[in-house]
């Protein structure tokens, strides 16, 4: 047992805030900031902490436990003991000594890297791991390294399974996320052998190997020194089209991105400087040249031209930003491609821990690689650049003036700025990534409106939260004088405010978004940006504030708008955040009080919250007011608000050219003199707010029985509502409070409200909570006085004890006035003693007088809030500021200067409430005159003799009632003593089974104030007794009530369990919960967080840790309870309880079985002593409802699992499961299955090999922690006591497996067994498979008797395999590590070194698949490679090959000697025919599964590999007849039995294997051509088995069967029948090869090739299945040598147009050329009319948009563009046709779909070419419409990567598109160009302005019957659509051209003829919808004058004065326009 000496100081009077004493060695700690940390903790408590030297020994003691544990082997249960119990040391926040913390991680590391570790202690130890290693701070890799291959050696092994494996285990994620926790700890020196050993694995024709493979390069390579592999991962992940791929890369980069802003992370120096000390075996250095990377200079980082990132780079990365997004463009999902190729990953992956969220780490990205690193452009709030380019006139002449020989598309198309045009490119703010951030968000813009919400609207507000989260926490880390980042490269004030104005209008449009998480990503952006720049932010959420909140808005927009007031309420409270924002406060504190309403629930609570967002930093009082002198309009104006004379805020318009927040401001003290004048209103408005309060509690509805008034959103209301009101009553000054309370009192005394009795005693909560003293000087002599009344009068005097009885109208004011006592009695115990005459007399009177359960329960919870206010520890109060200072004169004269004060940890003072001895004897004196009394009568109820009527279970229920309330209300009073003895006799009644006492942790008490904690005191000793009382009366009273049994007992009984459950729970932290405090603690630091890192909060947080660190210490002394015989037979009270045989009692959600599991929670032993009981009730006799009791209680996680998780109690479990099975009611039986599931679940396979298992790491790590441990006495003895008990457990749990094993076989041999329980009996039996012991014979014979059991097969079936795997295992594993691991050391698997690793080689080795073996040859070198795992990128140094096998012996054989037994049972029962006739009948039965069943392929190949060719003799027969049996049933068992002979017999002697071919060859044909469509998959599926992960060498006669079909088909035959089965087996044959397959390429393309132009649809379907997968298979990255050295170190030499991963599509380039000039010809051919879809061309043509639409949305779609380029002429052509909508549309979706790619740098440029030269060029102007939106796509989609010269060109291209003879050409041109506007440099939008204005201006329209008349409307349409364009560009702000534009250009053309008139409508309603929310703000930029133009332009009207009015009164209420007075 721990010990420590000092139990600490006795804890008497109530404590104010003047600290404790703390202990030396805390107190003189300065030097070490986590002592400083544990000084504030032990200064926040009321009493005093153990000194930091005890502590340490208390640790000392679990670490020698730890190591003590380890050295014995006793992982469980010892030490996951001491794990547990160091972290419940770790929650009292002492420091660990870093030399410990170092010696403790590297234990804890090689405890989890030890093989065999279950994975229940991995997931502990990782946890523990994981959080000492957290700080970067604490430890570094200069403290500690860590080896990485013990976590790779074992994830990849456990990382893919083989096809007979099921079991899915977690232990890839537990590897992964030691992996991720303790990458930094691996040496930097090892990356090079990281890259050797991973590069290798990656194939690019799986991708699961690519993500794997890039799954350990992310999680494994070191991060501080990334310069040598980065560009080779870029390189790679240009090359992979997946999402998956994406979401892991874009978390690695965000990491390095925000580690590497510190230039001296990645010096190359410190790869030498850092110890190189811990090597597991086999880790080498190899050290690859880097001489590129050397530099003569002093090292400066990894900076490149965007922060990390060369600028290639940073456009990729800025594409995936904008491909993430997935906004949803009319482009038929481009963005699918990267989801749908990771279709073809398998499940296995997702057993690996998830990347962080992409959204998340892209934003990391961007504000990481922010700095000052180019020149700086005009800001946002300039509408025009510094430079303005040459007048469109001057350069570009009109059509047909000053000499132009050009027409208007000229015009239009003319080079944009060249005169005007820089040479340096500018950044927003001097940052080229805050540049790239606006544009990306620009282009977005019209996505974050709630018309176009949807999915990506939370994409995209999560993108701006984290942006800004981000940016925040940078820039205050910045600020801190430890920064490392570089001062040139830090953000600057210009970056924050373009940030911030550039993300404003954004956030603002979706402030309103109907989607909730929309609306919270949104409320954390504005309160970032009001912490950034408040002076940007508020200005324009207050002008939406004040229409929001008079309602003239809908609810939704109410809503919003408070919530955003929450989210910038630190702008407007916090004077250190924006001094003038406090003038705001009261108009809106104002303007809210209609948000307290009953009838909108939801708008209460953002109400409420807001209400206690801002109170918690201010105090509600008037200032003394002082006569301002005001130098400047404050924009405020005083409006009289009827009935009241609080101001309202008018938001007054800016002067021109002024900005918020750059205008001229007040002074501080002219805000000041301004705050003083409103805070008069103060007493106003909460007088109104508690009047609001008020009316809401009046009008709830009636409250049910269980005193709640409506549902769960009424209680909810009332909740919300009294926290806020709580919240202001702590911050009122003294004089409203005194106000508050008297309308309180008032209310209270003058109402009775019996829907309200709940909500007033709240109200009077918040009071008492705010100044106990005032509250209860009015209260008690009120309330007392009308009690006595009301009791004498007869209230409460009906005697009820239902839970269900309802009040009766007539005790309502007892009730009432109940109520209100008990909320007064809520603060400060020591105010109470003035009253104690009195409220002993009440408790009396309530005892004697209260019949009625609502009165006798109310009675109680008043006592219970009495004694706990008297007996616990806890803050008095919460407020803003200390008590000091809210006390001093300074504060009270201008506390406004004070609000929003936030406080560092030592500064806080905290006043405690500590009980006094006066307290403390007032609450024994209640004990004493009122609990004892009523304990007598309890006794006297009990007596015999008694009847037990109605009258009894009412005395029985009142009298516990107060008696059981008395005790929960003293938690904390009386401390606990467990003796030595007492110990030591818990411990061997112990949950803990089989272990040693000294490894059973058991901790004493720590101090932590309780006021009674001297067990000699006569007062402990008198409580002490009196509870043992109360407990003997529980156990009396439930023998009693047991013995009854009568159903008129249910209400005794229902408290009975409540007293017990008093009696058992109510101590420590029970009612300060340490889990629910550390909730509330963390939601307080969520809600206050203002940015990441924040050091200094407000009080009210570190009041709550306070409370956190108490409740911590209170559950430390809850953890170990005193379990002594009264409790052991309560607890069998309540497992007698569980088994009541009456309904309501025992469900598993309610009363006895629920608090059974909280006991085990609090308890030790609790589980073993309750089974014996739960066991017996399932007994044969016992009542069904009794046994229903005892299944329910079992079926719990506590019980179900602790019965089957220890073998020596597993068999009886399982006996007592089974013999259930005699009950036929189904209500039971429902509850076996359920239970049954339950423990199956948690019942895993026994495997204790891990004790066998050396591990000498481990051993030495736990030398080294002890090393660092005070020397002890000789301990050798704990730990071979450990030992000895370790291995006489072990040998239990050995017996109680077979013991286990022998139960169930025994039930599932029975004939009586129902076929449930059978199953339940094999799932059982298969779990007890184990890989370290071998099954007994009776368990196989079993097994393979159900494999054809129609039940159970599935199970019996995986049995056999496992058994098989295991037998396997045993006979060719080289030790424990290998079994736990199952690594099979196979005699003929050799490694195979690589001697030449380059291309040829690679080549040849895959062309040797395609020769057939030479057996002798085989047989002596190693040429047979089922999985050819490297040479795709890379070789490693060897390759796994096998020998064949001999002529004559079976190189398995022999099996183990310990499974011989085993393989007999296996080989006797499938030598007989009778067998395999069975299983054939099993087989073959109808399953509606058109393809073979990989368990029963499993099962037959499991059998066949073990015994060889011995069965074959027996199954031949049975199969023939299959085989030659035509039914698809048939075919399908028969193709299962071969496909398991095929696969077993891989490694037979050659003998066996010639003789199975032989026999097999005549059936070969047969199976090759199935004669009807139905056996066609199921063939196709053998093959699929048969060739997965197999030489194809070994089945060579298959191969050659299926290649002579092949070549004999005809694919233009009448039927396709034999074409399609032909080309389904070889699709099959080639997709399982994979790469294998490349040396067939050429010959089978060519035979495909040459039937392109087939008259069949599928055929043409399955060629471009091949040209897909013969394009992917062919890809192969070009280094010079295939080794990982070269490829890294090529990837960062050559040039970045050099292809080295191959990416350019080259192996299908003749045949695409070829095809490009055959399309002609075919063209020319192609037939007219309905048969055009007979045509080659529409054939081939069809069959080309399939391979291309395959090929773009593989992993390899990249290759794609250079197939897709040289055919986008004739893909254009397709996109026209209209004989043939199915070429049409495919020709559609592959221009579409391939826009979502990011194509090669190289083919940008052709491809946008190739777009404008359709555009330009096409005769068809369907063409034209068709390609316009695929370039607003395409540059959508790929903008980043575009060059600006070519954004111009495209620009210049669709501008000619605007003189389009066809109307909806220009239209979709005008729609493009606005898109493409949005995010163009502004250059070009003005002078494409100066030209659209001059050519509409220049246009005039002649005579409709004028030859020109068409000519000129198309002239000034192209001019009207691109001036429309324009404003279409900018949906949500107003430039400062605009106002110009719209009302003296576009409104001149309102009436002009269609299609002029209808454009300019279209724009103004487009105006109108995008301006309307932010109107108010729009509107400023528009004078008087233009503002009637524009209403004449919106309403179409403008002939008179009264229409105009009518107009503008029209646009006002819709929000359009100011107010205009005429």
């Amino acid at each position: 047992m721990l010990k420590l000496d000092d139990p600490g100081p006795k804890l008497n009077g109530t404590a104010a805030y003047a600290s404790p004493h703390i202990p030396e060695d805390i107190a003189n700690a300065t030097d070490d900031p986590y002592m400083v940390k544990l000084k504030n903790y032990a200064k926040s408590l009321p009493y005093s902490i153990e000194p930091y030297s005890k502590m340490q020994q208390m640790l000392d003691f679990i670490l020698l436990r730890i190591t003590q544990c380890v050295d014995a082997k006793d992982y469980e249960p010892g030490l996951q003991q001491w794990d547990s119990m160091l972290s419940y040391w770790s929650t009292l926040k002492y420091p660990i000594p870093k030399e410990k913390r170092i010696k403790l991680a590297k234990l804890y590391y090689h405890i989890c890297t030890t093989p065999g570790m279950p994975n229940h202690m991995i997931a502990s130890i990782a946890d523990n791991l994981q959080a000492l290693t957290r700080s970067k701070r604490k430890l570094s890799i200069e403290d500690m390294r860590l080896p990485w291959k013990p976590i790779y050696n074992i994830l990849s092994k456990d990382l893919f399974l083989t096809r007979r494996q099921f079991e899915i285990s977690q232990t890839s994620w537990y590897m992964g996320y030691v992996a991720e926790n303790t990458r930094r700890f691996f040496h930097p020196a090892a990356i090079d052998e990281m890259l050797a050993t991973f590069i290798p694995m990656i194939s690019g024709t799986e991708l699961s190997s690519i993500l794997a493979g890039q799954y350990y390069l992310l999680t494994f390579l070191p991060i501080s020194h990334p310069q040598s592999y980065l560009p080779m991962l870029f390189r790679l992940w240009e090359s992979i089209n997946s999402y998956l791929y994406d979401e892991r890369m874009l978390q690695f980069l965000s990491r390095l991105a925000e580690l590497h802003v510190d230039p001296t992370i990645s010096d190359p120096k410190r790869i030498k400087e850092i110890p190189d000390d811990e090597r597991s075996e086999g880790e080498g250095r190899p050290n690859w040249p880097k001489e590129d990377l050397e530099t003569k200079w002093n090292w400066s980082g990894l900076y490149q031209e965007v922060g990390i990132f060369s600028e290639r780079e940073w456009d990729y990365i800025m594409c995936k930003c904008l491909a993430s997004m997935e906004i949803p463009l009319a482009d038929g999902g481009s963005l699918t491609t990267g989801p749908n190729a990771d279709n073809q990953a398998t499940f296995e992956l997702n057993r690996l821990p998830k990347p962080t969220w992409r959204i998340s780490s892209l934003a990391r990205i961007i504000v990481y690689s922010m700095a000052p690193d180019g020149l700086p452009s005009p800001g946002s709030s300039m509408s025009t650049p510094f430079f303005t380019p040459l007048t469109s006139g001057t350069s570009t002449p009109l059509p047909g003036h000053n000499g132009s020989l050009h027409g208007l598309g000229d015009y239009l198309s003319a080079p944009l700025g060249k005169g005007g045009r820089l040479k340096t490119k500018t950044y927003l703010a001097g940052c080229k990534a805050l540049d790239s951030l606006v544009k990306l968000v620009a282009s977005c813009e019209g996505f974050f409106h709630p018309t176009n919400a949807g999915s990506w609207t939370n994409d995209l507000s999560a993108f701006i939260k984290y942006i800004l989260y981000d940016f925040n926490k940078r820039w205050h880390e910045e600020q801190q004088p430890d920064c490392k980042t570089p001062t040139h490269r830090r953000l600057t004030r210009e970056m924050k405010r373009e940030l911030v104005k550039s993300l404003r209008t954004v956030t603002l449009l979706a402030m309103f978004s109907p989607d909730n998480q929309t609306v919270s990503n949104i409320q954390s952006c504005l309160k970032s940006m009001s912490v950034m720049e408040p002076d940007l932010i508020l200005h324009p959420i207050l002008e939406r504030a004040v229409p929001a909140l008079e309602a003239l808005v809908e609810t939704q927009r109410t809503i919003a708008v408070i919530k955003a007031l929450g989210a910038v309420a630190p702008a407007i409270v916090c004077r250190d955040v924006y001094y003038p924002g406090a003038k705001h406060l009261l108009p809106i504190l104002e303007l809210l009080l209609p948000g307290i309403d009953l009838n909108d629930p939801y708008k209460t609570f953002c109400t409420t919250a807001f209400l206690v967002e801002i109170a918690q930093y201010i105090e509600f009082g008037e200032l003394a007011t002082q006569k301002p002198v005001l130098n400047y309009d404050t924009g405020i104006e005083a409006i009289e608000i009827e009935g009241s004379n609080i101001p309202r805020l008018e938001i007054g318009r800016m002067p021109d050219g002024v900005e918020e927040g750059s205008g001229q401001q007040l002074s501080k003290e002219e805000e000041d003199a301004v705050l003083r004048n409103m805070s008069g209103q103060f007493a106003d408005w909460v007088a109104a707010f508690l009047r609001r309060v008020i009316l809401l509690f009046e009008n709830l509805p009636e409250e049910g029985a269980n005193g709640n008034a409506g549902g769960q959103t009424e209680v909810q209301l009332v909740d919300a509502v009294s926290a806020a009101f709580s919240q202001i009553c702590v911050h009122l000054s003294e004089p409203l409070y005194d106000m508050v309370l008297n309308m309180v009192f008032d209310y209270a005394s003058e109402n009775v409200r019996t829907n309200a009795v709940r909500a007033i005693h709240q109200l009077v909560e918040c009071v008492a909570n705010a100044d106990p003293v005032k509250t209860l000087a009015k209260f008690i002599p009120f309330c007392t006085a009308n009690i006595k009344i009301e009791l004498e009068h007869g209230a409460s005097s009906i005697r009820t004890t239902s839970l269900n009885s309802s009040p009766l109208p007539s005790d309502a004011t007892l009730h009432w006035n109940l109520a209100i006592l008990r909320g007064a009695m809520y603060n400060d115990g020591s105010a109470t003693l003035k009253y104690k005459e009195e409220l002993i007399s009440l408790f009396k009177l309530l005892h004697k007088k209260t019949f009625a359960k609502r009165g006798y329960s109310s009675s109680g919870k008043l006592l219970s809030s009495t004694l706990l206010t008297l007996t616990h520890t806890y803050p008095l109060e919460n407020k803003f500021v200390n008590p000091d200072e809210w006390q001093s004169e300074e504060f009270r004269a201008s506390h406004h200067q004070y609000w929003g004060r936030l406080y560092k940890a030592d500064d806080v003072k905290i006043s405690w409430h500590v009980p006094s001895n006066d307290e403390i004897d007032f609450a024994l004196r209640i004990f004493r005159e009122v609990v004892e009394p009523a304990l007598d009568m309890l006794d006297a109820l009990l007596e015999p003799g008694r009847v037990h009527d109605s009258v009894w279970r009412n005395d029985f229920c009142r009298h516990l009632s107060l008696v059981r309330n008395a005790f929960a209300g003293i938690p904390t009073l009386v401390k606990e003593h467990m003796s030595t003895e007492e110990l030591n006799k818990a411990n061997e009644t112990s949950d803990i089974l089989n272990e040693i006492p000294e490894m059973i942790a058991a901790i004493e008490p720590l101090p932590s104030g309780f006021a009674l904690s001297d067990p000699n005191d006569k007062r402990h000793q008198y409580m002490t007794a009196l509870k043992q009382r109360f407990g003997s009366f529980l156990h009396r009273a439930s023998l009693t009530l047991q013995k009854q049994g009568e159903e008129n007992t249910v209400d005794a009984v229902h408290m009975l369990i409540r007293g017990i459950r008093t009696y058992m729970l109510e101590y420590g932290d029970s009612r300060d919960s340490f889990y629910l405090q550390l909730d509330r603690y963390n939601n307080e630091l969520d809600i206050t967080r203002q940015y990441a890192g924040q050091k200094e909060w407000p009080r009210a947080v570190w009041v709550r840790r306070a409370r956190l660190y108490h409740a911590a210490r209170l559950h430390w002394n809850s953890v170990e309870r005193k379990r002594g015989p009264l409790e052991n037979q309560l607890i069998d009270d309540v497992t007698e309880w569980c088994l009541w045989n009456y309904a309501t009692t025992h469900r598993p959600d309610r009363t006895s079985q629920s608090l059974l599991q909280s006991l085990c929670g609090s308890f030790d032993g609790i589980r073993h002593r309750s089974l014996p009981i739960l066991y017996k009730a399932l007994e044969p006799g016992t009542e069904d409802d009794r046994t229903k009791g005892a299944l329910w209680t079992l079926n719990s996680n506590v019980f179900a699992k602790y019965a089957v998780a220890d073998p020596t109690l597993t068999a009886e479990f399982f006996n007592k499961l089974f013999s259930c099975q005699r009950h036929e009611k189904p209500s039971i039986q429902d509850c076996i299955s359920a239970l049954a599931e339950t423990a199956l679940s948690s019942f895993i396979e026994p495997c204790y090999v891990v004790y066998d298992v050396e591990n000498p790491a481990l051993s030495r790590a736990a030398e080294e922690l002890r090393a660092v441990l005070p020397s002890v006495i000789d301990d050798t003895w704990i730990v071979t006591k450990a030992l000895n008990k370790r291995i006489e457990r072990v040998s239990l749990w050995n017996k109680g497996v077979a013991k286990t094993i022998d139960a169930i076989l025994h039930v599932g041999e029975s004939s009586n067994t129902h076929w449930k329980y059978g199953i339940i009996a094999i799932r059982s039996l298969r779990t007890l498979i184990r890989r370290d012991k071998p099954a007994s014979a009776r368990h196989v014979r079993y097994l393979l008797e159900k494999t054809y059991d129609s039940n159970a097969s599935i199970y019996a079936q995986r049995a056999i395999m496992k058994v098989s795997r295991f037998i396997k295992l045993q006979s060719l594993s080289h030790g424990p590590a290998d079994i736990v691991l199952e690594q099979n050391h196979n005699p003929l698997r050799r490694k195979v070194p690589v001697t030449d690793p380059s291309t040829d080689f690679t080549q040849q080795l895959l062309a040797e698949y395609k020769v057939p073996l030479d057996i002798s040859r085989a047989q002596r070198e190693p040429i047979l490679r089922d999985k050819l795992i490297g040479g795709w990128i890379a070789w490693g140094d060897t390759y796994d090959a096998f020998l064949a096998p001999d002529n004559e012996k079976y190189a398995l054989l022999p099996w183990a000697k310990s499974c011989e037994e085993t393989v007999r049972v296996i080989r006797d029962v499938s030598k007989k025919a009778d067998f395999w006739q069975s299983l054939s009948t099993h087989y073959s039965s109808e399953n509606h599964s058109d393809v073979i069943l990989q368990d029963n392929v499993s099962c037959v190949k499991s059998i066949f590999q073990l015994l060889g060719d011995e069965p074959l003799d027996a199954l031949l027969p049975t199969l023939k007849k299959l085989l030659d049996d035509k039914d698809k049933n048939k075919q399908r068992g028969a193709a299962e039995f071969l496909a398991g002979l095929v696969g077993g017999s891989k490694h037979w002697p050659i003998k066996s294997q010639v003789r199975l071919w032989e026999w097999l060859q005549p059936y070969l044909r047969k199976m090759l051509d199935p004669k009807n469509n139905d056996t066609i998959p199921i063939w196709t599926s053998f093959l699929e088995y048969v060739f997965c992960n197999r030489d194809p060498r070994r089945v060579q006669p298959l191969v050659d069967q299926l290649f002579e079909e092949f070549r004999a088909v005809d694919f233009n035959g009448e039927s396709t029948f034999d074409a399609i089965k032909v080309l389904c087996f070889m699709r099959a044959f080639y997709e399982q090869l994979d790469w294998k397959f490349a040396a067939w390429v050429d010959q089978v393309l060519s035979v495909y090739w040459s039937e392109i132009s087939s008259e069949h649809d599928d055929v043409l379907a399955y060629i471009s299945e091949l040209l897909t997968f013969s394009g992917k298979v062919m890809w192969q990255p070009t280094p010079s040598a295939l080794t990982a050295e070269v490829f890294v170190r090529e990837c960062r030499t050559e040039p970045i147009e050099a292809d080295i991963m191959g990416i350019r599509g080259l192996f299908h380039e003749d045949r695409v050329m070829e095809l490009v000039k055959k399309f002609k010809v075919w063209r020319d051919q192609r037939l007219p009319g309905a048969r055009a879809f007979q045509s080659t061309y529409d054939r081939v043509g069809v069959l080309v948009c399939r391979w291309l639409f395959q090929s773009i949305h593989d992993t390899n779609a990249t290759t794609s563009f250079d197939y897709i380029l040289p055919l986008m002429p004739e893909l254009f052509r397709f996109t026209e046709i209209n004989d043939n909508d199915d070429l049409a549309h495919r020709a559609k979706m592959v221009l579409t779909r391939m826009c979502g790619v990011i194509p090669p740098k190289a083919l940008i440029n052709p491809i946008l070419d190739e777009f404008f030269k359709a555009i330009q060029l096409s005769p068809s102007w369907r063409v034209r419409l068709k390609i316009l939106p695929l370039v607003q796509v395409f540059y959508f989609r790929q903008a980043p990567i575009l060059s600006d010269i070519k954004i111009v060109e495209m620009i210049e291209v669709i501008c000619r598109c605007l003189d389009d003879e066809v109307v909806e050409v220009r239209e979709m041109a005008a729609t493009t160009l606005s898109g493409i506007l949005r995010v163009s440099p502004r250059r070009s939008v003005l002078a494409l302005k100066d030209r659209f204005v001059r050519l509409a201006k220049n246009s005039t329209l002649p005579d409709r019957k004028a030859p020109t008349y068409n000519s000129a409307i198309r002239t000034r349409h192209a001019a009207i659509l691109g001036i429309c364009a324009l404003i279409d560009s900018y949906p949500y702000t107003i430039e400062k051209w605009m106002p110009e534009l719209i009302t003296n250009v576009l409104a001149e053309h309102t009436y002009d003829p269609i299609p002029i008139s209808t454009t300019v409508r279209k724009c103004a309603s487009n105006f109108r919808k995008t301006h309307q929310d932010t109107w108010h703000e729009d509107s400023k930029k528009f004078t008087e004058d233009q503002l009637i133009a524009l209403s004449t332009l919106l309403t179409g009207s403008s002939y008179c004065k009264s229409q105009l009015r009518s107009s503008i009164t029209f646009l006002e209420i819709h929000g359009l326009s100011r107010r205009i007075m005429f």
